[in-house]
């Protein structure tokens, strides 16, 4: 699972390597001041000008002040009434800028010089990490990651790096996972819904609305989410709300038989809003807690099915609207999601197939694009392989830190 990420990633954490390596080495022991040296170009830095340098060497080699000559005596007074006519022009102030800017340069060196003979670490400045974060996002949308996603994990792992201190010798690849895993789980706890406690809190029965396009596991997701909702000691009914295709009401009974669950039908070709409606009252009347519809598969391009959808929507009101799809199908998913999400809101995401998925960018993705979290992950075919999304899990895995 997701072992073309972890390979993608290779070329941003040698890239990032590379150019700590070059920064050590340009500023390597052979070429960094000695400490006194530093400490001379600190006192240098210090003084006002080059008569007090001069006024400093005299008074190191133990030299008192030159005495003037009679003709430089004579000639002093000449030398005060140009300096006072030149302080009245203007230009006269730009020498003591230049002034200042010596003085600001050589105590940003000493500052560098000392982090590096001292402390024995380097600064990582934003040019140093041109050629790493390019890297990083070709890898991330080589790996599925949608452009607008990447270029925030970037801006991210860029924020994290510049301007901070890097001890010499630190082990660089786990500097680079580290900044990109802090970045990973910032994105995937945005908007993060635990599941569990929203059930929990919720009026019962709560409706629970699943929708997405056809063949990508929408209904074996109601009946794993069922099973998860069965294992927490909840009621369940479900809806057989897709009379659209041949053979989806009996796919449903069939889970229904095999959980114990009642399931709620009409006749093929029957109204879905009417049938989920049915579901919920028969919900009400019997104290269950939580009904799980099934929908008819659609594309987003189906204007009539969409026009249904959002009629099943005003009717039956669901709590929460959950998008189903494929993670294989990467950012044709990713772009399902945006557009489903358009027409009818979705609450959450479901994505299926994760144990096939190679890449792992559309379950980095769809929680971006949409603002709405994935809920859980399908990780395999029987019902209790559904795993509830938490960031951490799936970091983890992206970044082969855990048994996939």
């Amino acid at each position: 699972m997701f072992n073309r990420f972890k390979e993608k990633l290779s070329s941003y954490k040698e890239a990032l390597s590379a150019k700590i390596a070059e920064k050590v080495s340009a500023s390597g022991a052979n070429k960094v001041p000695r400490p006194e040296e530093i400490e001379a170009e600190g006192g240098l830095a210090l003084e006002a000008g080059g008569s007090s340098k001069r006024d400093s060497r005299s008074k190191e080699s133990g030299e008192g002040p030159r005495k003037k000559s009679r003709k430089e005596s004579q000639k002093e007074p000449e030398k005060a009434a140009s300096l006072a006519s030149v302080r009245k022009e203007p230009q006269a102030q730009a020498p003591g800028n230049g002034e200042a800017d010596n003085k600001k340069s050589r105590f940003s060196f000493l500052q560098k010089a000392k982090t590096l003979v001292f402390e024995q670490e380097i600064i990582l400045e934003e040019k140093d990490l041109e050629e790493p974060m390019w890297a990083l996002e070709m890898a991330l949308m080589e790996s599925d990651v949608a452009l607008p996603v990447a270029e925030e994990i970037v801006r991210e792992v860029k924020s994290d790096l510049v301007g901070k201190k890097r001890k010499i010798g630190a082990d660089t690849g786990q500097l680079a996972e580290d900044s990109l895993r802090s970045a990973l789980i910032t994105l995937l706890s945005r908007n993060h819904l635990d599941f569990d406690e929203y059930i929990r809190t919720k009026e019962k029965p709560v409706k629970i609305l699943f929708v997405g396009v056809n063949g990508t596991g929408k209904t074996t997701s109601i009946a794993k989410v069922a099973k998860y909702l069965l294992d927490q000691g909840y009621s369940v009914v479900l809806a057989a709300g897709d009379t659209f295709r041949a053979g989806a009401i009996e796919q449903l009974e069939v889970h229904g038989n095999n959980l114990g669950l009642k399931v709620i039908k009409h006749k093929t070709g029957g109204d879905p809003a009417a049938v989920i409606f049915d579901a919920i009252e028969y919900s009400r009347a019997h104290n269950k807690d939580v009904v799980l519809a099934d929908t008819a598969g659609r594309l987003h391009t189906n204007i009539n099915l969409m026009d249904q959808m959002k009629k099943i929507v005003r009717v039956t009101n669901p709590d929460l609207l959950i998008f189903v799809d494929e993670a294989i199908a990467g950012n044709d998913a990713v772009e399902r999601a945006r557009l489903f999400n358009e027409s009818v809101p979705i609450g959450g995401s479901i994505l299926t197939k994760t144990d096939a998925d190679a890449k792992g960018g559309s379950a980095i993705s769809i929680a971006y694009v949409t603002g709405k979290p994935v809920l859980f992950l399908g990780v395999g075919q029987t019902y209790p392989d559904l795993v509830k999304f938490e960031p951490e899990w799936l970091v983890d895995r992206l970044m082969g830190e855990a048994e996939a």
